[in-house]
């Protein structure tokens, strides 16, 4: 086959030709970037999208919207406590209104009196460090409470044949979601900060087995031991649990919200 060579002038033309098309495709970019700016201003109606909101840390979101928690469960234990009264009135007869006080019970919504255990934990004090030879020093995270901590405490306790648990100063039924985020727990609406108090009313015996049986606690101890987390245990012959006075409204398979 024969080589072919370009002449001078073609090859020039095609440089021509790439510098108009440079320049189209430079037009096309800005003109894309003004319909970007345009539509925005047009979405936010003149308005700059970054409220005061957006400053807002996502702990300041969160007290935020415990407090509106806080005020909507206040309205809810009124009416609950209306709902109650009326329930009571309407029960034909003494066998009716014990198997309503025997349900309400049941799904935690009575207090709940007797013997039981409560366990409290706690952060490690700040700037611990190891106190156990040979064990490395602590990062962040082996420093602080954590959400599956929580957890093995009060699925230790159910499994421990409890009649009823709550965490800080709420009941748990059964929709109850323990969360962490951060150093801190989330329930049902609420924001608290440690040390995190967990009781259970029970056979004391049976309760402290089922907690010095768990896997999860075993763990937990070790971290007690070598960092110094709080671990506290103690039984009592009298507790009083509240009975819950939230919503009672299942929002997803997950748990409440």
């Amino acid at each position: 086959m024969t080589n072919l060579s370009i002449p001078p002038e073609s090859a020039g033309t095609r440089r021509s030709g790439a510098r108009i098309v440079g320049r189209a495709l430079t037009c096309a970019v800005f003109a894309l970037a003004g319909l970007l700016f345009y539509v925005s201003a047009q979405t936010a109606r003149g308005t700059d999208l970054r409220t005061d909101n957006s400053l807002l840390s996502l702990g300041d979101v969160i007290r935020q919207r415990s407090n509106q928690n806080q005020q909507a469960q206040a309205q809810l234990a009124d009416l609950q406590a209306q709902e109650q009264h009326l329930t009571e009135q309407q029960a034909h007869s003494p066998a009716e209104a014990a198997r309503l006080d025997g349900l309400r019970l049941g799904a935690a919504l009575e207090p709940l009196q007797g013997g039981g255990l409560t366990v409290t934990l706690n952060d490690a004090p700040p700037n611990a460090t190891a106190r156990v030879p040979g064990v490395p020093e602590p990062g962040v995270n082996d420093l602080v409470i954590h959400q599956q901590d929580i957890q093995a405490v009060v699925n230790a306790m159910w499994r421990g044949g409890a009649e009823g648990v709550q965490v800080m100063d709420q009941r748990l039924i059964s929709t109850s979601a323990v969360r962490c985020v951060g150093n801190t727990l989330l329930l049902q609406g609420r924001v608290y900060s440690p040390p995190y108090v967990i009781k259970a009313v029970g056979k004391t015996d049976a309760l402290r087995g089922a907690v010095e049986a768990d896997p999860t606690i075993h763990t937990y101890l070790k971290y007690v031991q070598a960092y110094g987390l709080g671990w506290k245990v103690q039984e009592s012959g009298d507790l009083t649990l509240p009975g819950y006075s939230g919503t009672t409204e299942l929002h997803s398979a997950g748990g409440q919200q």
